[in-house]
């Protein structure tokens, strides 16, 4: 939603304009996963809780027995101002990780009081993303 929206329209384009197949989730479900690695992109409410598009994604990931992918990374954009600053990424990939999914990199936290453009900094880290996709 909002900046993420536009952070994950971003990195998309940059792993696709370095051959990767890609696939954006704006209101993703689990049975829609068709790679066993995820990107999750997403901003943080409340009092560090998901964004709506989120939530029964999230929940179904919850109660799965199966292992939902193999590898995980994340990109959080959130509001250093809050104590609860990229919660929901950092929780979403504690989950996986609980789920068995191998962190591929520590996530990107973007902090809107610092950036300019969430989506340039995302789009500078996405390097880092490929080469750890290139050594799996």
């Amino acid at each position: 939603m909002g900046a993420a929206e536009y952070v994950a329209e971003q990195v998309e384009q940059a792993l696709k304009q370095h051959g990767y197949d890609t696939t954006l989730h704006l209101q993703p479900q689990l049975d829609q996963l068709q790679s066993d690695t995820l990107l999750i992109v997403t901003s943080t409410y409340g009092a560090g809780d998901y964004p709506d598009n989120l939530v029964d994604f999230i929940n179904e990931v919850r109660g799965s027995t199966a292992t939902p992918c193999r590898y995980i990374a994340g990109i959080g954009v959130g509001d250093s101002s809050y104590d609860t600053f990229n919660y929901a990424v950092k929780n979403a990939i504690e989950l996986f990780e609980q789920k068995q999914a191998k962190l591929l990199l520590p996530p990107l936290c973007i902090d809107v009081l610092d950036e300019a453009l969430p989506e340039d900094t995302a789009e500078a880290w996405v390097p880092n993303l490929i080469d750890v996709l290139a050594m799996r």
